[in-house]
């Protein structure tokens, strides 16, 4: 048994671990690094200690650090949540080691489903059916390009340590596969420290649908459905819902069958997710299994009545499963989305900073709405870790019921004062192909290549220059204006475009700004808008888009030109790849520096032809969004 469990995780789902913690009587512990001193996580733990520097290597993934932070507090069980060390057999083992529980399964499962290799060649025995691929100890690159040649294209490379899309990419092309291969090998050495690498032919106008099981220490194990993630951009998942809309009872009885076998050929315990490709004759092939809970749990958690983290936590402390699989029964249909902090209308950038406004409550009140987050008003969003901030997950009587709550919700709960994907999210589950189950692994990144109207941005409308008009045309950049000026001609900014509006508008009437909630009268018609006054900035949202509104000073700043012999960082983040060394002569558009932030990978080109006269980009070194990395002496 076990009283007081520290949590090695942070931001949303360490929130989610300790809700059902401290509602079964159980203390918590939170862990922190210098990043997340103010971190929601932090404030919710009953005790919190400090880990180490931002960088997740320093804090995260520093397994004494972890293990000394229970040992000082008095934890004696350890929940990893997901991501981080949560699928590391060392750090279970280093757990049980030091005496505590681990909230997960045992360090054996997890290392035989660790290595994503071995664990196919163990499905394969057992019946499971898997894609064809190369899951081989010879890892050369001949090896691997004559392997690729004889599965054919396309074809995943991927880490067999990965999990989260880490260490994978996708091969469309021969003249593609060096590049995949070197890329996926430096991402998996990074992120998992091993970076031994399979190959997998890739599901062309496949779904991605997973299973959740559960399995004790008593020989029992169940299935609580399936989960569709198909909606995914770059192996990332975006939208997950339960039920799948294309998965019949004899399937889903299939399928659970499978997963259930998978989990008792390695003698698992807890919660695991066992992951399948989908053809389009609905046959099934054996992915992966991620020995941990997974980020879209709360579907699975809604059409079920279940809390997973309990059943984790009971199983934990040695006693048996809840429920037989007779008993386990699926009410209605749950939609996830995931809000990333980055821009899916400029190549999906990660984007950093201040949350100037964040009201979850006001939509996650209504118990059909539920939201998992980890941040505050006020708080940073940094570059060291994962981009996604929060998950906004609805349950209806059926499909359509969900969409349009989940819509709902999405326009009514914006995220002010950084770029994010709420818009995206919210059109991306009113499209056609969305609402008719067409959705592939692949359609975003093709709708990204063809320019889907989808992810082209959201421009203001009318309406909103005249309702921030109305609102900023009461005040000026500090603050004050003379009360004697009743009319004028106000300058307003919004996306990169300057509009001269009068003020006060015609047909607009403010009644009132506060809590996020602005109501007004437009055109006879009283309307009430998510939005709030930051400074000089007014954030107005409107159908699930947010515009940023400001007046620009009388006296701005001279904007430096763009200097193509100086190249700068376009975030904040990691130095991943130098490619370029000091003398080099370089050309226009040469792959200089590869930074990585929020797991992603952005790369510096050069400007314009020219010779490395200056480089301070070091491999593995953190930088500054601005930073300069590169300089150049141009050819002329």
């Amino acid at each position: 048994m076990f009283k007081k469990i520290l949590v090695a995780n942070r931001g949303e789902i360490a929130c989610r671990v300790m809700r059902t913690a401290h509602r079964l009587g159980y203390r918590t512990v939170a862990v922190f690094s210098d990043a997340d001193a103010q971190a929601l996580h932090v404030r919710q733990a009953d005790e919190a200690v400090r880990i180490g520097a931002a960088p997740a290597a320093d804090s995260y993934l520093d397994i004494e650090a972890l293990l000394a932070a229970a040992r000082q507090t008095g934890a004696d069980a350890v929940h990893p949540g997901y991501g981080f060390l949560s699928e590391r057999a060392d750090f279970a083992q280093a757990c049980a080691d030091a005496g505590l529980v681990f909230i997960g399964p045992p360090p054996a499962a997890i290392r035989a489903m660790g290595d994503k290799a071995a664990a196919k060649r163990r499905m394969i025995d057992a019946g499971v059916p898997c894609a064809p691929g190369y899951e081989g100890h010879d890892q050369s690159d001949d090896r691997l390009s004559a392997e690729a040649m004889r599965l054919g294209l396309p074809l995943l490379v991927k880490a067999v340590a990965g999990g989260g899309g880490r260490g994978m990419r996708l091969v469309h092309r021969y003249d593609e596969l060096a590049a995949a291969i070197a890329g996926a090998r430096r991402e998996a050495a990074g992120a998992f420290g091993d970076d031994t690498l399979m190959l997998e032919r890739l599901v062309d106008d496949g779904r991605h649908i997973e299973i959740q099981v559960f399995a004790d220490a008593h020989g029992h194990a169940v299935h609580l459905g399936e989960r569709d993630c198909t909606a995914q951009r770059r192996r990332q998942k975006v939208i997950e819902e339960a039920p799948s809309p294309v998965v019949s009872a004899q399937m889903r009885a299939a399928m659970g069958a499978d997963a259930v076998a998978a989990a008792l050929a390695v003698g698992y315990r807890g919660a695991g997710t066992v992951e399948f490709i989908v053809d389009a004759e609905l046959r099934h092939y054996f992915l992966e299994m991620n020995t941990r809970l997974q980020v879209e749990h709360p579907v699975t958690e809604c059409i079920t009545g279940l809390d997973l983290v309990e059943w984790q936590l009971r199983v934990a402390a040695g006693e048996p499963l809840p429920l037989t699989q007779e008993q386990i029964v699926f009410s209605g249909h749950a939609i996830e989305a995931r809000l990333y902090a980055e821009d899916p209308y400029d190549g999906w950038k990660p984007q950093a900073g201040r949350v100037a406004g964040w009201w979850p409550e006001r939509v996650a009140s209504t118990g059909a709405v539920r939201i998992d987050h980890g941040i505050l008003t006020g708080t940073e969003v940094t570059p060291w870790y994962d981009a996604m901030v929060a998950k906004v997950i609805a349950h209806g009587s059926d499909r359509a019921d969900a969409v349009r709550r989940l819509t709902r919700a999405l326009e009514d709960a914006p995220l002010f004062g950084l770029r994010n994907n709420g818009r995206f999210l919210r059109d991306l589950v009113r499209h056609p192909q969305f609402a008719a189950a067409a959705m592939t692994t692949t359609r975003l990144d093709e709708w990204a290549a063809t320019g889907e109207p989808l992810l082209q941005r959201t421009l203001p409308p009318e309406a909103a220059w005249r309702v921030a008009a109305a609102v900023l045309g009461g005040s000026t950049v500090d603050g004050v204006r003379p009360a004697s000026v009743t009319a004028f001609e106000l300058t307003l900014e919004c996306g990169g475009e300057t509009r001269t509006q009068h003020a006060p508008p015609q047909g607009v009437a403010v009644l009132s700004l506060a809590d996020g909630e602005l109501r007004c009268i437009v055109e006879g018609v009283q309307r009430r808008f998510p939005c709030m006054q930051d400074g000089a900035t007014l954030h107005l949202s409107i159908d699930g888009a947010v515009f940023s509104f400001t007046e620009p000073s009388p006296c701005p700043a001279t904007a430096a030109g763009a200097d193509p012999s100086r190249a700068c960082a376009p975030v904040a983040g990691v130095v991943a790849q130098v490619l370029v060394a000091l003398g080099d002569t370089v050309a226009a558009g040469q792959p200089l520096v590869c930074v990585e932030a929020m797991k992603m990978e952005m790369w510096l080109h050069a400007a314009a032809p020219g010779t490395v006269t200056a480089l301070h980009a070091v491999v593995r070194r953190s930088v500054a969004a601005g930073m300069l990395l590169v300089e150049l002496e141009i050819t002329q």
